[in-house]
């Protein structure tokens, strides 16, 4: 890469434009989708091959660092308005992939590059955003975070996140901080089941808290299950028994995915409880931060999660990178494939988990 290659790298990087980047992997989709056959493993593909290799080139000639500081742009609605085109983008792959699958055999090449593709378009632009604008302080953009959440079947997240995981971030009681020595496969298990029984136990306290019963018409939980409900029967009236079995499947995978995401994210790291038995404040070194560059752009910085834990209401365009915080050796897709060996996983990162983490990991 010659002198001149990396100052337009570097004009680009230092653009607002280059949040366009997230749309490429529903880009990808979209060409798989239309083309059919092979074409289907596209997204995977550039997700999980691509992306590490210009990652590890990035990284080589050092533009990861490029970029490091709080870009302090505040609100523009140029940030805004990436955000809100993906409500679009999911949605109308969801239906465009839907579309096609009906004439694919349940066990075919398609079939199961369809489920792939969308299950990683659902995870990458409809969780992530998801989970970007469920921390924004306006009702409306609250509102679109839950909407882009249904085709996961993963609205509960919403309270889960930002009313459990937040407070209880790296410590046992957080269903999403993965413990020491824990495999992905068994962290996929206890994340989602905690998450849910998490978003229960927190919807019950706050309709106790106004004195109202839990089976309230105020119950969020009642109408995040009536809405999901209702867009599975909408997706079996018009798509049949395939459609619904390839939604069901490709929602799973999503949220594998992005389980997968809190694994990176959190392994390993824990807080210390206080002689007051409560938990020291959550700080830079409780989250895994991230700088690969091409990573954190089609991911709108969550990459950046030590930065986001300080301040959770922080736009995605004004985090930084936390030198500081504990650093991830991989990007985000090449962190997830390792984790899917777990010794391998464990041999990489448990020599980076601080000593006195490593210590009450152990603890009681």
């Amino acid at each position: 890469m010659s002198a001149r290659d990396i100052k337009s790298l570097n004009g680009f990087l230092l653009s607002d434009l280059k949040y366009l980047m997230a749309y490429s992997i529903p880009l990808t989709a979209f060409i798989g989708f239309y083309f059919g056959g092979y074409w289907l493993f596209t997204t995977p593909f550039y997700i999980f091959v691509i992306i590490p290799t210009v990652e590890f080139m990035l990284t080589r000639y050092g533009i990861d660092e490029l970029e490091t500081h709080r870009a302090e742009k505040g609100i523009h609605w140029l940030f805004d308005l990436m955000l809100y085109l993906n409500i679009f983008i999911v949605f109308g792959l969801l239906i465009y992939s839907l579309t096609k699958i009906v004439s694919y055999e349940y066990f075919s090449i398609e079939f199961l590059g369809s489920l792939l593709s969308l299950g990683l378009v659902l995870a990458s632009n409809g969780i992530n955003v998801a989970h970007e604008l469920c921390h924004r302080t306006k009702t409306p953009e609250r509102f679109l975070g839950k909407f882009l959440l249904i085709p996961s079947l993963y609205m509960h997240f919403y309270l889960e996140h930002n009313y459990g995981h937040h407070l209880m971030v790296a410590t046992k009681e957080d269903p999403v901080t993965a413990k020491f020595n824990e495999s992905v496969y068994n962290f996929w298990i206890s994340a989602i089941i905690g998450e849910l029984f998490g978003a229960i136990k927190i919807q019950k306290n706050m309709l106790s808290r106004k004195n109202l019963s839990f089976f309230s018409v105020y119950n969020d939980m009642f109408w995040y299950m009536i809405i999901q409900l209702s867009y599975i029967l909408l997706v079996f009236i018009l798509f049949g028994i395939k459609g619904l079995t390839f939604c069901l499947l490709a929602a799973l995978i999503s949220v594998l995915l992005f389980e997968s995401v809190n694994y990176i994210e959190h392994y390993g790291l824990l807080r210390k409880k206080l002689s007051s038995g409560r938990y020291e404040r959550v700080q830079e070194r409780h989250s895994w931060n991230s700088n690969h560059i091409f990573g954190r752009i089609v991911l709108y910085e969550l990459t950046r999660h030590s930065d986001h834990h300080r301040i959770a209401e922080t736009e995605y365009q004004n985090l930084k990178s936390i030198n500081n915080s504990p650093q991830l050796p991989f990007g985000y897709p090449t962190s997830i494939l390792l984790s899917f060996i777990p010794v391998l996983w464990f041999k990489i990162m448990n020599p980076r988990v601080p000593k006195d983490m490593y210590e009450l990991s152990f603890r009681k």
